[in-house]
C-alpha cells in the first residue's frame, strides 16, 4: 500500500530533532568510531550509520548483537557521550538548510509544531535551547519516554496526544528510514529529508514523499490547500 500523501495542509507538523533540524549525524557517527578507540576496541562505522534514528537502547542491542557478549558495550555508551559532547563543544550545532523558514512560515498559519527524536528528552530539549529552538515547538517527546522506540509507532502516536491532534491530521518530517517507518505505522503522512542515506528501495516502493532540503518541504507545503 502507497504511503499517505499529505492533500491539504497539516494540522500540526511534527519534527524529528537529529539530522532533520540539527546537522548532528555526522558528529554521532565520528563519536562512535571515536569512543571506541579511545577505549581501545574495533567499531565498523557502517554500524553507526545503521543506527541512525534509533533511541540508545536500540543501539546498544545493535552493538551487542554485532560483537557480541564480551564486547565493553556500556563502556562504549558511556564513553560515547562524552565524546560527543566534547565535538558538539568543539565544532558547535548547526541548522540543517531551511530549518528557520519553515517554522516561521508555520507559525505564520498558525500550525502547531512538535518534536519527536530518538534522543533522550532533556538531552534534546537543551540541544534545541542551545540553538534558540525549544520555544518555537509545543512540545519534545524524547527517546526515553515511550515503551518502543522507532520505528514503532509510540513516539509519533504520543507527539500528536500531546498536541490533541489526529496522527492522521499530522505530517511527520524525517531523515531517516526508522522514522519514516514510525511515522507510517502511526498513520501519519511522512515526508522524508534524506540526510547521510538515500531511502532504501523499499521505502521509495511505498511511494513515500522525498524531497531534498526543508526548503523545499516549504515550498510543497505552502502549494497546498488551506
Amino acid at each position: 500500500m502507497a504511503a499517505p500523501r499529505p492533500r491539504r495542509r497539516p494540522a500540526a507538523v511534527i519534527f524529528d530533532m537529529d539530522g532533520l533540524l540539527l546537522d548532528t549525524e555526522p558528529l554521532a557517527a565520528r563519536a562512535w568510531t571515536d569512543a571506541a578507540a579511545a577505549i581501545g576496541v574495533e567499531f565498523d562505522v557502517a554500524l553507526a550509520l545503521a543506527m541512525i534514528g534509533r533511541n540508545f537502547g536500540d543501539c546498544a542491542a545493535m552493538v551487542r548483537k554485532r560483537y557480541g557478549a564480551d564486547y565493553p558495550v556500556d563502556a562504549l555508551l558511556d564513553r560515547w557521550h562524552t565524546t560527543y559532547d566534547a565535538i558538539v563543544e568543539r565544532d558547535g550545532l548547526r541548522l540543517k538548510p531551511g530549518v528557520v523558514e519553515i517554522i516561521d512560515w508555520l507559525e505564520r498559519n498558525a500550525i502547531p509544531r512538535a518534536v519527536a527524536t530518538s534522543t533522550r528528552r532533556e538531552r534534546a530539549r537543551a540541544k534545541l535551547a542551545h540553538v534558540s529552538l525549544l520555544l518555537r515547538f509545543r512540545d519534545v517527546v524524547g527517546g526515553d519516554e515511550v515503551a518502543c522506540g522507532k520505528p514503532a509507532p509510540d513516539i509519533y502516536v504520543e507527539a500528536a496526544r500531546r498536541l490533541g491532534i489526529a496522527a492522521a491530521e499530522c505530517i511527520a518530517l524525517e531523515d531517516s528510514e526508522p522514522g519514516v517507518r514510525a511515522a507510517l505505522a502511526a498513520g501519519m503522512s511522512p515526508i522524508m529529508v534524506p540526510d547521510l542515506h538515500a531511502p532504501p528501495d523499499d521505502l521509495v516502493a511505498l511511494d513515500v514523499l522525498v524531497l531534498p532540503s526543508l526548503h523545499e518541504v516549504l515550498d510543497h507545503l505552502a502549494a497546498l490547500p488551506a
